[in-house]
């Protein structure tokens, strides 16, 4: 603990040295670390992907700066300081884990993340179940909070079967629109109704949809190189080749996959 609370200090001592000495770290405001921070999260986030625990390590660390720097620029202008920050998570996570820290029961981790969106509803200034949920975050993302903050104060399905029937009654509504020649506004309508059923039976099966989407995105963006290699090889370009072609070559790299899923 002593070796951690140290090395924590001396990120402190290091960061406020770099602000009064460093011309770029003297430069730098919430706004304009804004972005950095983003691509850092983007980065771990590759590295949880790819479990590459080094990089997980790495990755971790500049966040951390990340914070310890808005912490720094916060406390010029007095609003707030590390200690603040620090203070203000334990005292959320104390009372929003009643089961460890006070005398609620509960029986498995769906009823833990209940009771956390119970208590933060009842929280001053959260007026609405959904108010946590960033308006800027990926659609995915956003639809898979949504659902699991409504279920967490009871409004969801029960069985995995209810959400699949409405996943196939969503498809068959987009078909018909799309059978029809509806704008494309309608046809948007209802492929956001089938998206946003998927994701909800994506979670009913204990299956994260963005990292399910991204897995299958790098599956494809690995056969497709493989493809382009095997054309340059055989010196004839992709868009010079037919469909039979290249199928050939993408059902060679399909096994090659680790799972080879089809």
């Amino acid at each position: 603990m002593e070796e951690r609370v140290a090395a924590f200090g001396r990120l402190l001592e290091i960061m406020d040295e770099l602000r009064i000495k460093c011309p770029w770290d003297q430069k730098q405001t919430l706004e304009s670390l804004r972005y950095l921070t983003i691509e850092e999260t983007y980065e771990l986030s590759d590295s949880i992907l790819e479990k590459d625990m080094d990089g997980i390590k790495k990755e971790l660390g500049d966040l951390m700066l990340h914070l310890v720097f808005y912490s720094k620029i916060a406390s010029e202008s007095g609003s707030f300081d590390i200690l603040d920050v620090l203070n203000n998570i334990i005292t959320k996570l104390i009372h929003r884990h009643p089961h460890i820290f006070g005398d609620v029961k509960v029986t498995n981790a769906k009823e833990v993340r209940d009771n956390w969106e119970k208590i933060k509803l009842s929280e001053k200034g959260n007026e609405s179940v959904l108010s946590g949920v960033p308006n800027s975050l990926p659609a995915i993302v956003k639809a898979y909070r949504i659902q699991e903050k409504a279920s967490g104060v009871g409004f969801d399905w029960e069985k995995p079967e209810q959400v699949w029937d409405k996943v196939l009654e969503e498809l068959n509504e987009l078909k018909a629109e799309v059978r029809n020649g509806s704008s494309p506004e309608k046809k948007e309508d209802e492929l956001g109704d089938l998206l946003f059923a998927i994701v909800n039976y994506a979670r009913f099966i204990e299956v994260n949809p963005e990292d399910a989407l991204e897995r299958t995105n790098r599956k494809f963006i690995q056969r497709f190189q493989y493809l382009e290699e095997k054309a340059k090889e055989n010196q004839k370009p992709l868009n010079q080749m037919t469909l039979d072609e290249m199928d050939v070559f993408w059902n060679q790299a399909k096994k090659m996959d680790k799972y080879s899923p089809e």
